[in-house]
């Protein structure tokens, strides 16, 4: 209390000591006209210092304001892993850190390579929300360090996923609009080589969609899925500078359906049927000559849980100009002959474990192209084994070690073969 307020307070308390010995005064008779006005003035000065002093006393404090939430409203979740390899290969490979197919030999002989990277580290957020009575939304967005066009101390983040997905329950139905992947040829084997056998049996990447899955139910324990998508065509720039695939003028589509059913196993066992079909449009001059080249295939996906510690998985593909999906070891369009390439292919994969604190992966994969579809010097076939065994310190924290062999055949001289070692260190969170 400061001094002013306690003068104030006395103040009022003497006013109040005056009218009472004044009234007290003048109930027991004396009747002094001027003393009835003293009164009433300090009637008037003690109501102006209550006044004043109601005036002058401090407003209450402010409730603090709520908090908000430093990311979203909704539900985020961070995910991801930070990821160390180190791999040594007897032959020069393309493109060094990971292993698509290995560079021909008819220049440069067993030329062995040494790399070490962190660049496969990964970071997603999962975000769902809001709900209604009918409906669910959520969505995903992901990012490693394999970003093109970068010093290999300085990486650039590079988008694997971006979508949304809004979902009905109660009808098995569900909308994605985004990036994410293919619908065609789902499966990957678990493979320490950041390409999961891509250009070597495996086909399917990712890409921008706009996709509709229905589910079906069979009977207890069985049920259809049905995949329908429109998608990007990722294309290639081509003589005059224009992107073919967004030349074409329309999307690519693509299906698949799929039936979950009881097998031999304790899970369910899984076969899909998958496909896409698009085109690419070159403008061959600046004449405006220009010339369509279609791309489609078709996959049979596979995955059965045979026992707890067992689980094998594989695919089957076929098609033509299939670069953008990493078939044909990377060759889609001839440019000479102005002819897709064709090419077939497939992997199988078994996953055996955890036992303990250890678990093993072994595989194999294969891309063969049509050789009369390809000139002199381009790759004709690339197939790979692998074999994996991973520790597992705690429940973040792992390692593994990967041996693999890779061979690629040329049309014309040049075969190569590569012997690939490759050690992990993987934190997740």
């Amino acid at each position: 209390m400061n001094y002013r307020k306690l003068r104030q307070i006395l103040a009022i308390v003497a006013a109040a000591g005056v009218l009472c010995l004044s009234r007290i005064t003048l109930g027991a008779g004396t009747q002094d006209p001027s003393l009835q006005d003293r009164i009433e003035q300090l009637e008037k000065q003690v109501a102006d210092l209550k006044k004043e002093t109601a005036e002058a006393k401090p407003a209450p404090p402010k409730e603090p304001p709520a908090k908000k939430n430093i990311w979203s409203n909704l539900d985020v979740q961070l995910y991801g892993y930070v990821k160390g390899d180190a791999s040594r290969d007897s032959s020069r490979t393309n493109p060094g850190n990971y292993v698509l197919y290995v560079d021909s030999e008819a220049t440069k002989r067993n030329d062995a390579e040494f790399n070490l990277t962190a660049n496969q580290t990964r970071l997603g957020m999962n975000i769902s929300g809001p709900e209604s009575e009918t409906m669910k939304a959520s969505g995903k967005i992901e990012f490693d360090l394999y970003g093109n066009y970068a010093s290999e101390n300085k990486a650039k983040l590079q988008m694997r996923h971006a979508f949304m997905i809004f979902a009905w329950p109660k009808s098995d139905l569900a909308l994605l609009a985004g990036q994410t992947s293919d619908v065609v040829s789902p499966l990957v084997p678990n493979t320490l080589n950041y390409t999961v056998l891509w250009d070597a049996g495996n086909v399917g990447y990712r890409r921008p969609q706009f996709r509709l899955t229905k589910g079906l139910p069979l009977g207890e324990k069985t049920s259809v899925k049905l995949e329908g998508a429109i998608a990007r065509t990722i294309g290639r720039t081509d003589p005059t500078n224009s992107e073919t695939g967004e030349d074409a003028g329309f999307p690519t589509v693509q299906g698949r359906a799929s039936v979950t059913f009881p097998f031999v196993g304790p899970k369910p066992a899984v076969i899909g049927f998958s496909g896409h079909s698009g085109r690419e449009e070159y403008d061959l001059d600046a004449t405006g000559r220009n010339m369509d080249f279609d791309t489609w295939s078709v996959c049979l996906d596979v995955a059965v849980p045979v026992l707890k510690w067992l689980t094998f998985q594989g695919e089957l593909f076929s098609g033509e100009n299939l670069d953008g999906y990493f078939g044909g070891i990377g060759q889609g369009v001839n440019t000479t002959t102005l002819e897709e390439v064709r090419s077939k292919g497939g992997w199988i994969a078994a996953s055996l474990g955890p036992w303990s604190k250890w678990s093993f992966n072994v595989g194999a994969g294969a891309d063969d192209v049509n050789a009369d579809d390809v000139t002199v010097g381009a790759r004709t076939l690339n197939s790979s084994i692998f074999g994996n065994v991973i520790y597992s310190w705690t429940k973040h924290a792992q390692a593994g070690f990967e041996l693999s062999r890779w061979n690629t055949h040329y049309r014309g001289p040049g075969d190569a073969d590569d012997m690939r070692a490759q050690l992990s260190f993987i934190y997740t969170f």
